[in-house]
């Protein structure tokens, strides 16, 4: 068996023994790459980036008597926190929705964050 046919038998094992989780995070990490998007463990602060993956969860947050919707965006190396403020609901923006979003990439509580993102819902896969 040649190198290629070894890396490949490699591979199948590892997803094969892979938990769960191991497994989403990667496929999360695959279509985040095909949409275009940076890792999110690779921001950088105070950057502009383009970020893909799948919002985990949104809640309406008020921050210094503003409503703010926030988001959880997931991309399988991590999550960054999407804020959008004066906003109490965006059409489309929910749990398990698949997004790309663009802007400049800050802090929130210590963990990556983008504010008032331009925003693309992206079409769910068949494949």
């Amino acid at each position: 068996m040649g190198h290629e046919g070894k890396s490949r038998l490699r591979a199948a094992l590892a997803r094969f023994t892979a938990s769960q989780h191991e497994v989403h995070a990667e496929q999360e990490q695959e279509r985040a790459a095909q949409l275009g998007g940076t890792p999110i463990v690779e921001l950088a602060q105070r950057r502009p980036a383009t970020v893909c993956g799948t919002l985990r969860s949104v809640t309406l947050r008020p921050r210094a008597g503003v409503p703010a919707l926030e988001a959880e965006l997931y991309d399988g190396s991590g999550h960054l926190s999407l804020v959008w403020l004066g906003r109490r609901h965006i059409a489309g923006i929910e749990p398990g929705r698949r997004v790309r979003v663009h802007g400049m990439v800050t802090q929130s509580d210590g963990e990556p964050a983008i504010y008032n993102p331009r925003y693309e819902l992206v079409a769910k896969s068949h494949g």
